[in-house]
C-alpha cells in the first residue's frame, strides 16, 4: 500500500474531490445523472466517451466516476489516454494517472504499462521513471519501455544498465528489447556482449533483431561483422536487406552497396524507398551518373517520395548533371528545406554561384525558411566565385534575417572567401574574433589563401596551428611543400619531407576514376596496370603536342619537385586526370560528356589542359575533386578560374 500512495503522489495535478456519497445529482456532459443511476450507467457513459475522444465529457464523466468509487477497465483508460496523446494534453493525463490510483485502487500492470509509455511520449522521463520504481510487477513491456525511453534520450549507459537489472529480475527480453537496446551501444565491446546474449536467448534470426544488429554495426564501422550477421542464414525479408545496403552506403562503401543491391534483386526483392535511397547514395559516392539514371527509373514507381526525389536531386548534383537536378527540382510538388539547400549547395558545387544566389532569393519568397546548411551553401557560393560583399553580407545578417547563429563552417567559408579575395588581414582577424576556438578546418582556409597569394610567412603559421590540432594531417604537409616549391625554396620543401616521413606521414597519390560502359576505370600516375596504357599514353602526347602548338605550355609551377627541362614537363604530363580523359575520348562517343572524379584537387596545369582540350576537341568535360566540380567547354571552366 505504500508503494501505491507514493504512485498517486507522481500525478501533479489538483487533487479531487473526496468520495460523498449524499450529492443528489452527478453531471456529465450537458446531463443531469441522478445520483441513485446505476454503476453500468456512469461507466457506459465514460466508455462511449472514451471511445468517442470526447475528451471534455470523458474527463467530466470520470470525476463524477471517482466521486461514487466506481472504475472503468484498463482498455477503456487505454482509450482515454490514446485520445490525451493526441491532444497533447498532459493536465489531463495526470488526471487519468490520479484517477486510476485513487482511493487504494490498484490498476492492472497493463494499464500502469500505458501511463508508463504515456509518460515517455510526453517526454517526461522522470514522471515515468518514478511510475517504474514503484511498480509493484514490472513485466517485458515495463522494461522495454524504459529502456527505449533511455535509448531515445541518449542516455546509453541507463539504457544497457536497465537490461542487465531486467536479467536480474529474472524478466526475459524480447525482440523488441534487444532491437532498441542495440542502439544503446556505443563501443564494440557492450555490442558484442549484446550480440552473445541475443544468441543465447535464441533471437539472432529474428527479423528486427538482425536489422538492429547490422545497423549498429555499421555505425561502428565494423562493416565485416555485419555482413556476417547478414550471411549467417538466408534473408527473407525486405527489412534486412535494406539495413546491409544502407551500412555499406553509409559508411562510403558504395561497390558493396551496390554489389549487395544486386543480390537482392537477384533473391527476387523488389527494391523500396529505403534500398533506393541507399543505391542512391552509393551512386553518389561513387560518381556513377548513368547508374544512377537507371535508378531514376524505379524512383518514378514511388510517385512524389520526398525522401527518395531529395536523394535523386542529391545524387545528380554530386555527378555533375546540372540539367538532371534542375529537371528533378522543378518537377518535384512538394519541396522541403531540403530540396531547396540540396539544389543552392550543388549550383554552388558546380561553379553557378550566381544561379545558387538567385535560387536562394526564389526560396525566401516561395520556399521553407533557410536553415543551417542552406546559409552555408550560400557562403560557399559567394566563397567560390570571389563575391566578397555578397558573402560578407550574408554572415553578417544571418542571425537577424533566419535566426541562425554563424558556425564553424560558415566561419570557415567566410575566411575563404576573404583569403582568396586577398584579404588576409581581415581573415585572421576574423579567427581571433570567434566565438569558439578554431578549427583545423578553420586554419586549413586560410592556408589554402596563403598559397594561393603565395603568403609564405602566413602560410607557416598556419600550417604549425593546423599540425598542433592534426599532427598527422598530410594535406597540410603537402600545402606548405607546394607553397615552398613554388617560392622555389627547395631547401624548405626537402626539410617537410623529411619531417613527413620521420612522422611516417604519406601523401595520397592523385588517383582519377571515369565510368565508361557501366565499368569504372582508375588511373594513378605511374600506374602502368591499365590495358589499354599504352594507346592512352600515345594519344596523350599527341594531344599534347597539338595543344602546344596552339600555345599551350606546361606551367612548371605545379611540379612539387626540384626537377629541371623535361623531366618536370613529364611529371605532369601523366597526372591521373589526363590519362582518365584522354581514355574517355578514346572510349566514348564525341557526344558524350566526359565525366572524371578525382580525389584531391585538380591541379592548375591539368585545369589548363582540360580548358584548351574542349576548345579544341569540342569536347565537354566535368571533372569533380574533393572540393567542388569543373565543368569545362569550349575551352571555359565553370568555376571562372577561381577555385
Amino acid at each position: 500500500m505504500k508503494a501505491i500512495s507514493k504512485l498517486k503522489s507522481i500525478a501533479s495535478a489538483s487533487p479531487s474531490p473526496s468520495p460523498s456519497r449524499s450529492l443528489s445529482l452527478v453531471s456529465i456532459g450537458s446531463r443531469n445523472v441522478p445520483a441513485s443511476s446505476s454503476s453500468s450507467s456512469l461507466l457506459d457513459e465514460f466508455t462511449n466517451f472514451c471511445y468517442q475522444r470526447d475528451l471534455p465529457r470523458a474527463m467530466k464523466a470520470m470525476d463524477a466516476m471517482q466521486r461514487h468509487g466506481i472504475w472503468a477497465d484498463s482498455i477503456t483508460y487505454s482509450e482515454l489516454i490514446k485520445c490525451c496523446l493526441a491532444r497533447g494534453a498532459v493536465n489531463e493525463a495526470k488526471l487519468v494517472h490520479n484517477h486510476v490510483f485513487s482511493n487504494g485502487h490498484q490498476p492492472k500492470t497493463f494499464l500502469i504499462n500505458i501511463l508508463l509509455n504515456m509518460y515517455v511520449k510526453f517526454n517526461l522521463l522522470d514522471q515515468a521513471q518514478e511510475l517504474f520504481d514503484q511498480m509493484p510487477e514490472r513485466n517485458v513491456v515495463s522494461w522495454t519501455t524504459m529502456i527505449s525511453a533511455y535509448t531515445n534520450a541518449k542516455l546509453n549507459a541507463k539504457a544497457l544498465k536497465s537490461l542487465i537489472l531486467m536479467l536480474r529480475e529474472g524478466v526475459m527480453p524480447n525482440m523488441f528489447t534487444y532491437s532498441t537496446v542495440l542502439r544503446a551501444c556505443d563501443g564494440l565491446l557492450s555490442l558484442t556482449q549484446l550480440h552473445c546474449s541475443i544468441i543465447k536467448a535464441g533471437l539472432e534470426s529474428d527479423v528486427f533483431v538482425r536489422s538492429a544488429l547490422i545497423d549498429i554495426y555499421s555505425k561502428l564501422g565494423e562493416l565485416q561483422n555485419a555482413l556476417g550477421v547478414f550471411n549467417e542464414m538466408v534473408t527473407g525479408d525486405l527489412v534486412v536487406w535494406n539495413s546491409i545496403i544502407g551500412g555499406f552506403a553509409q559508411n562510403s562503401d558504395g561497390d558493396e552497396a551496390l554489389n549487395l543491391y544486386k543480390r537482392m534483386k537477384r533473391a527476387g526483392f523488389p527494391p523500396d524507398q529505403s534500398a533506393l535511397t541507399s543505391v542512391l547514395r552509393a551512386c553518389t559516392g561513387l560518381a556513377l551518373l548513368e547508374l544512377g539514371r537507371q535508378v531514376h527509373v524505379h524512383v518514378i514507381k514511388f510517385d512524389q517520395d520526398l525522401i527518395l526525389n531529395n536523394a535523386l536531386l542529391d545524387m545528380y548534383c554530386k555527378c555533375g548533371s546540372l540539367k538532371d537536378a534542375n529537371f528533378v527540382f522543378t518537377r518535384m510538388l512538394e519541396k522541403d528545406v531540403i530540396s531547396w539547400s540540396t539544389m543552392i549547395a550543388g549550383l554552388a558545387q558546380n561553379g553557378f554561384s550566381r544561379e545558387a544566389l538567385n535560387l536562394f532569393q526564389s526560396m525566401k519568397e516561395y520556399g521553407p525558411k533557410p536553415n543551417y546548411i542552406t546559409i552555408l551553401g550560400v557562403l560557399f557560393a559567394c566563397s567560390h566565385a570571389g563575391l566578397v560583399e555578397d558573402g560578407w553580407y550574408y554572415f553578417q545578417s544571418m542571425k537577424k534575417l533566419f535566426g541562425i547563429d554563424p558556425g564553424r563552417e560558415h566561419y570557415g567559408c567566410i575566411i575563404d572567401l576573404l583569403g582568396r579575395a586577398g584579404r588576409l588581414d581581415q581573415a585572421i582577424k576574423l579567427i581571433h574574433e570567434m566565438g569558439f576556438e578554431p578549427d583545423a578546418v578553420t586554419w586549413r582556409a586560410l592556408l589554402g589563401a596563403c598559397k594561393v597569394h603565395r603568403n609564405v610567412d602566413l602560410a607557416i603559421f598556419a600550417a604549425k596551428q593546423i599540425l598542433k590540432l592534426d599532427p598527422e594531417d598530410a594535406g597540410t604537409y603537402i600545402l606548405l611543400s607546394n607553397i615552398y616549391a613554388n617560392s622555389q625554396r627547395w631547401d624548405e620543401v626537402a626539410e617537410v619531407r623529411r619531417t613527413m616521413k620521420a612522422k611516417g606521414v604519406r601523401k595520397e597519390p592523385g588517383c582519377s576514376w571515369i565510368e565508361v560502359n557501366k565499368k569504372i576505370h582508375a588511373f594513378i600516375l605511374g600506374d602502368n596496370s591499365h590495358p589499354q596504357i599504352d594507346e592512352i599514353n600515345s594519344h596523350l602526347n599527341q594531344l599534347i603536342q597539338r595543344l602546344m602548338g596552339l600555345g599551350y605550355v606546361p606551367d612548371t609551377n605545379f611540379v612539387l619537385q626540384d626537377l629541371e627541362g623535361e623531366q618536370s614537363e613529364d611529371s605532369l604530363r601523366y597526372h591521373s586526370e589526363k590519362l582518365a580523359i584522354v581514355f574517355g575520348m578514346i572510349s566514348m562517343s564525341r557526344g558524350k560528356t566526359i565525366r572524371v572524379r578525382k580525389n584531391i584537387r585538380i591541379c592548375g596545369d591539368c585545369h589548363i589542359f582540360a580548358k584548351l582540350l574542349t576548345k579544341m576537341e569540342k569536347r565537354t568535360i566535368v571533372i569533380r575533386d574533393p572540393i567542388r566540380y569543373h565543368h569545362f567547354q569550349d575551352g571555359v571552366c565553370s568555376c571562372g578560374d577561381y577555385w
